[in-house]
Formats: C-alpha cells, sequence, structure tokens
C-alpha cells in the first residue's frame, strides 16, 4: 500500500464539496461511457472483478484509472463510508491528483 498522501486526499474532499465528484459503480460507469469522467480512483482492497471491469470499461473510452488507497480512506477523504469506486468529472482536479499521485518527491516525506 501506498503512503498516505494527505494533498491527494483534501484535494479528493474539495472536488467532493465542489460536485466534481461521484461514487458508486453505475453512477462511474454511466459517466465514463458518457464521456463526464476525467479520472476513475479505485480502492486497492476492490474486488478483482470490479478493478478488471473498470480497467476495462476505462481503457475503451479512453479515462484514465488509478488505484489508490483503500476503501476506507478513499471514503473518509470525501467525507463519507467506505467507498471502492470514485470518478472525478473535473479536468483540474483530476490533473491535480494524477500528479499528486505520480510524483515521487522527497519533501512530502520529511518530518
Amino acid at each position: 500500500m501506498m503512503k498516505t498522501r494527505p494533498k491527494t486526499l483534501s484535494t479528493l474532499g474539495m472536488a467532493m464539496r465542489a460536485g466534481k465528484l461521484i461514487t458508486g459503480d453505475e453512477t462511474v460507469l454511466k459517466a465514463v461511457r458518457q464521456g463526464k469522467a476525467k479520472l476513475v480512483i479505485l480502492a486497492a482492497d476492490a474486488s478483482d472483478n470490479t478493478k478488471k471491469k473498470f480497467r476495462d470499461k476505462c481503457a475503451t473510452y479512453n479515462v484514465k484509472c488509478m488505484e489508490a488507497f483503500d476503501r476506507i480512506t478513499l471514503g473518509e477523504a470525501i467525507g463519507k463510508s467506505e467507498r471502492v469506486i470514485l470518478g472525478l468529472t473535473d479536468a483540474g482536479f483530476a490533473k491535480s491528483i494524477v500528479q499528486s499521485l505520480t510524483e515521487s518527491s522527497e519533501v512530502e516525506y520529511i518530518d
């Protein structure tokens, strides 16, 4: 499991409050099909079937799909109960989250 990234989690919270984040299998799938989803985040502890379903669907519709955190952490970040799948519908939030998940800045880990 990856180290906790507070910047990523707070960005998810901001996206939720801004109404630019959706959750739930069917809702996220619909957004991917309609081209509204800019980024899909899967919980690391999602089932293999769920991971495959969303990876395949995102690949088909050319939507970036990332695996990060666990269902409890994702839920807490957006002020909800456990969440396995999140979809971002705003390109700005999506870009910010992709950058914060992929950058390997040593500065973040200094105590």
